[in-house]
């Protein structure tokens, strides 16, 4: 089945038990919670995932779950980043024997590669892709920025048909689509809302991982059905669990709320600890805000 990749996607957290181990149960209850709600896309395995603190054949089991688990019902993108480009192929090439829908691909975050380095790293794994690549520009975490022209070049490529632009320059949005004169769609990242109102068909979210109903209400009011007046309402409801989440404990806290509210995933994998005890309240007051305590 094809899927269309979008609207609302969650970038999900990974399920750990008590040991620091993989839960697939848990997992698999979360993902269908998800596909529930309503939320048109998900993407295990990126940063709120935690994939740098995953071995391969756990990536691979928690790849297979989700997949499983969603089993068509919604089109699942993987996150698919790593600081090789072998690497990168390896875990493209898993996700699509699984039968993901895509990929998503932050670019190399260590050493910093130069313009050249960055085109040839994906030219080959664009190569070596059957499925929609999602660039992932999140120059914050990767120390790499994609700027709208280096986009533009990349998006010559096969499959890469998508970017999360996760920078705070909402109008990223209006040159990567004008520089790309039709190859590549926009998802938003941190600006979701801000980034629908420029030309984006998508967002990647971490808040949805809490609010999955609200988050794909919020684009089909803005995107869809046009209703801006409906659309501001829903944002500034939502707004509280974006600013939570957009923080450095953006892993922590999306793990605390999700136990808060009865959809329990375990705490970080180390060296992440989890929210201290002293965020709780704040936590607990920012859940009932939006109605979810």
């Amino acid at each position: 089945m094809t899927h269309e990749i979008r609207g609302a996607f969650t970038v999900m957290v990974t399920a750990f038990d008590s040991e620091g181990r993989i839960d697939l149960e848990a997992q698999s209850s979360f993902t269908d919670w998800q596909v529930n709600q309503g939320i048109h896309g998900l993407i295990p395995l990126g940063s709120t995932g935690e994939f740098l603190s995953m071995s391969f054949s756990e990536k691979q089991a928690v790849a297979k779950c989700v997949i499983n688990t969603v089993d068509g019902r919604i089109p699942v993108l993987m996150g698919a980043g790593a600081e090789s480009t072998e690497e990168v192929i390896d875990n493209v090439q898993m996700s699509e024997d699984l039968g993901a829908d895509g990929t998503m691909i932050i670019p190399p975050f260590y050493s910093t590669p130069t313009r050249n380095e960055l085109l040839k790293h994906f030219e080959r794994i664009s190569l070596k892709s059957s499925k929609p690549i999602m660039l992932y520009n999140n120059p914050a975490t990767a120390n790499v920025d994609l700027t709208p022209d280096i986009v533009a070049e990349l998006s010559y490529f096969q499959n890469v048909d998508f970017i999360k632009e996760s920078t705070m320059d909402v109008t990223r949005v209006r040159d990567i689509l004008e520089f790309c004169e039709g190859r590549m769609e926009v998802f938003g990242g941190i600006m979701g809302y801000e980034s629908f109102l420029s030309g984006a068909t998508g967002w990647v979210a971490v808040g949805s991982n809490i609010m999955p109903k609200e988050f794909q209400q919020l684009f089909l009011q803005t995107c869809e059905a046009q209703n801006l007046t409906e659309a501001k309402k829903i944002y500034q409801k939502i707004l509280p669990i974006i600013r939570l989440v957009g923080g450095h404990r953006y892993v922590s806290a999306t793990k605390a709320a999700l136990k808060e509210i009865g959809h329990p995933v375990g705490n970080p994998r180390s060296p992440r600890l989890p929210l201290p005890s002293s965020e709780m309240r704040m936590l607990q007051k920012i859940l009932k805000t939006v109605g979810l305590l």
